[in-house]
């Protein structure tokens, strides 16, 4: 109960430090937009992109509760929020690397001067909003990881930005903004690629990054009474919440009260890796089963041919 309470404090925080990033962003992004096609800007355009909504609303809707037909609740909503951030970043910078390219060999004039105004609150706006989003736990929950890391390639975009307006205003480097957006473009190209793979990652029910499993077949190994333990999965309903479920084969007949010690055993150990939802049927070693650790799924087809 206490993991549970810890939990949703967690995502109330998180939810706020987003409410709070995405009003102060989407007021700025107009700004910033604006100035960037006034002053014919591609750096403070590509600066512009932010999607922080998306993860607002994955995060109100997610705290729907279970019901028959979703029984996990909503909570991939905010995974799937990931995907479509991540998604979006890797678009925004393939077009940010097309219109460099074009303004590299046709180069426009830019106002630097408002270009450079425009650029430093930016950069202040981003340390604002990166140092409201640290607050919350990035660490764990993907949907404020990818906020934050697009929040942070904003902030070097503003510095690229600011930089390009240095050298346009003092050297009449026209190609100074072109390259600038260049440079975000690649770290938002990484950016956003990375915070997909990690979505995909959960979404295809793959063991959590903080997880090692040596550690948790250890648990059952040195559990009293507990020969081995096949068909383990551990996986992630959202990001911050991990599920584990297994059969475990004990050497002998126990009583209910022995079998729940032993349960609330794993389970407390369980907790401390990291893991707070867990299912474990127990089994007698005269009970046949399939003894490998990870369950083989066959399909209906591959059986009848066997």
């Amino acid at each position: 109960m206490a993991h549970d309470h810890s939990h949703q404090h967690t995502h109330g925080s998180n939810k706020k430090a987003l409410a709070i990033s995405l009003i102060i962003i989407t007021v700025y992004m107009v700004v910033e937009a604006a100035g960037g096609f006034l002053t014919n800007s591609l750096a403070l355009i590509s600066d512009a992109g932010h999607i922080l909504g998306i993860g607002l609303l994955a995060f109100t809707l997610g705290e729907k509760t279970a019901n028959f037909s979703k029984t996990y609740g909503y909570k991939r909503l905010e995974i799937l929020a990931a995907v479509f951030n991540g998604g979006t970043l890797l678009f925004i910078s393939i077009y940010i690397f097309f219109e460099a390219y074009r303004r590299f060999s046709e180069p426009p004039e830019v106002a630097s001067t408002g270009m450079l105004i425009i650029a430093i609150i930016g950069l202040l706006v981003n340390i604002l909003v990166a140092w409201i989003l640290m607050r919350g736990n990035t660490e764990e929950n993907l949907n404020l990881k990818a906020a934050f890391i697009h929040v942070i390639g904003d902030l070097l975009g503003s510095v690229g930005a600011v930089a390009a307006a240095l050298c346009i205003m003092f050297f009449g480097w026209s190609w100074a903004d072109p390259l600038a957006s260049i440079l975000v473009a690649l770290l938002v190209l990484i950016s956003g690629w990375r915070i997909t793979l990690d979505a995909v990652h959960i979404l295809m029910e793959g063991t959590p990054q903080n997880i090692q499993m040596e550690a948790i077949i250890q648990i059952f190994e040195q559990t009293d009474q507990i020969e081995k333990v096949h068909d383990l999965h551990v996986w992630s309903i959202t990001s911050g919440q991990n599920a584990l479920s297994c059969h475990a084969v004990v050497n002998g007949d126990l009583t209910i009260s022995e079998t729940q010690e032993i349960l609330q055993q794993i389970e407390h150990q369980l907790n401390h890796e990291g893991i707070g939802h867990v299912t474990i049927q127990l089994e007698s070693l005269s009970t046949p089963h399939e003894d490998a650790l990870l369950c083989l799924i066959e399909t209906p087809h591959k059986h009848q041919h066997q």
